[in-house]
């Protein structure tokens, strides 16, 4: 069964690098807080990727800093995805 992985810590902190081990490829990992600074390094990350827009903004990253394999997605497409999964974790 996918999951829906939702991480708010620095790619730094250790519940980030816990949340990585466990995402697997089926799973969708959403970046959230200051997790969305793991969207401009040059590490694959698992699973399939989204990055909250306003809290990208917020940390001043530009659509160009942003990988490639990295959407973007606004707050209704938050809930979209929560909508959608039946098994949702938060770190």
């Amino acid at each position: 069964m996918p999951s829906l992985h939702i991480v708010n810590k620095a790619p730094d902190h250790a519940r980030f690098q816990t949340c990585l081990a466990a995402v697997a490829d089926e799973d969708t990992l959403l970046l959230t807080e200051n997790a969305v600074l793991a969207a401009v390094m040059a590490q694959g990350l698992p699973g399939t990727v989204f990055a909250l827009s306003a809290d990208l903004e917020a940390r001043g990253l530009a659509p160009a800093d942003i990988m490639a394999n990295i959407g973007r997605i606004d707050f209704a497409g938050f809930v979209s995805l929560t909508e959608a999964t039946s098994r949702i974790i938060s770190w």
